[in-house]
């Protein structure tokens, strides 16, 4: 059975992505912070007969991301995808933004990217011992067409998701030779609950605004190419455009 990882699976793109992935036949690794929502997405599929496995964990805890995801990963398989998910936004002009606040979106939109990829990389890496033989696996980083424009009070979140694209790019490279696979999932706005955010403040119209389900879609679109190739970026955008 096919194991994905999904962070941020309490809600959004993530529950939605965690359901995508279950009625497809996988098996699921799930965290996000603790919540009765990660527990009620776990119940709710394992209600379709899927193992799943929860991991509450605040990534903006960086000294607890290495042993919490070791410890979901060695409750289940090998995970053969993992969905990197979860973010947040700040807005507000870069000149006065406070540096806790630099520092905490730039930790959950890239660092944590960056530690989790650490721990899971030897689990994902092609095996060629006889008895042991495994194909590599895929890591999808969800990134945001903000990393490819500048939004005015949107700075840090453009700044963390460029950066995001420019270390999905490195990795596939480094490891290419291992038989992992990186792609990047590039989404324009879509309607979560990241608009409700205390840190966010915008008056866009969400009506008009991608739905999680199809960014989802999307995500298992690229989880089910087969190991001889790779989407290494899949942009999606709603008809409206740019907001």
């Amino acid at each position: 059975m096919p194991v994905a990882l999904i962070t941020g699976a309490s809600r959004g793109i993530g529950a939605a992505t965690a359901r995508h992935f279950a009625a497809a036949g996988f098996d699921l690794l799930l965290t996000a912070r603790p919540s009765q929502e990660l527990d009620d997405v776990a119940s709710e599929l394992r209600g379709l007969g899927r193992r799943i496995e929860t991991c509450g964990l605040d990534l903006g805890a960086p000294e607890a991301i290495g042993p919490a995801i070791e410890e979901l990963c060695s409750r289940g398989e090998r995970p053969s995808v993992v969905i990197n998910n979860a973010g947040v936004a700040w807005t507000g002009p870069l000149a006065t933004m406070p540096l806790e606040r630099w520092q905490w979106l730039l930790q959950l939109n890239l660092t944590s990217i960056f530690q989790i990829c650490q721990v899971v990389l030897p689990l994902l890496r092609r095996c060629d011992e006889p008895g042991r033989e495994q194909a590599g696996g895929l890591i999808v980083n969800v990134s945001s067409h903000a990393a490819r424009n500048a939004f005015p009070g949107w700075g840090a979140y453009c700044i963390s998701k460029a950066a995001l694209q420019s270390f999905s790019r490195c990795l596939a490279e480094e490891e290419r030779a291992h038989g992992v696979r990186v792609s990047t999932l590039t989404l324009g706005s879509v309607n979560t609950p990241l608009w409700d955010s205390e840190t966010v403040d915008s008056c866009f119209d969400r009506r008009a605004m991608l739905v999680p389900e199809q960014a989802a879609a999307a995500l298992l679109v690229l989880a089910q190419q087969p190991a001889t190739q790779v989407v290494e970026d899949l942009t999606l955008m709603p008809t409206a455009g740019a907001f």
